[in-house]
């Protein structure tokens, strides 16, 4: 099969929610784990919700040439995508979801070319997203500030992206997303 499925939005679009919906749909889909030197949040699990890293193993790993993509998203927080991880799925003959940040769903697009789809997952509004990023209760108002500008910059990139997704009714979302999910897959 070796297609990829991938989903990128502001912190705090859905694209999350939207990708773990998609993955009880039963469609040939498994979800690729991505890298991370972040601290867990609430649930999180190592090698389920990401792999959680050191910033110093996140570092030995570019330097061995690990990752299909990385990136800084911020000060000392990285994330990316392992190699091993889309041979894994692969191997068992499925397609790779992805649930990356904006940057590195570009770069996956970029890497994969026709063999990956590419979702930009839209907030209905900057005020809806700093809602729902208020809502999860995680971050400091300064860091949903900063989560917030980097937004800005974001929704300017969408029209990179095959195909953009309103995210103002989760139902609608979820039923558009599964649409197009299918067609590529078909």
């Amino acid at each position: 099969m070796n297609k990829c499925i991938i989903f990128s939005a502001p912190s705090g679009a859905g694209k999350t929610t939207i990708v773990r919906r998609l993955l009880t749909e039963g469609l040939p889909l498994e979800f690729s784990i991505s890298a991370a030197t972040r601290d867990k949040r609430g649930t999180e699990e190592n090698g389920k919700d990401y792999y959680f890293l050191s910033v110093a193993d996140f570092k030995k790993k570019i330097d061995e040439d690990e990752f299909i993509e990385w990136e800084e998203v911020y000060e000392e927080h990285f994330y990316g995508t392992l190699k091993s991880e889309i041979e894994r799925i692969w191997d068992s003959g499925k397609a790779v979801i992805f649930d990356v940040d904006v940057v590195g769903g570009i770069n996956l697009k970029k890497h994969f070319r026709e063999n990956a789809l590419s979702i930009f997952v839209m907030p209905p509004s900057m005020k809806a997203l700093e809602e729902r990023l208020k809502g999860r209760g995680t971050d400091s108002p300064a860091r949903i500030q900063k989560r917030l500008e980097k937004a800005k910059q974001e929704l300017i990139t969408a029209d990179q992206f095959d195909y953009v997704v309103l995210n103002d009714e989760l139902e609608k979302a979820v039923g558009a997303a599964n649409l197009i999910v299918k067609k590529f897959l078909a």
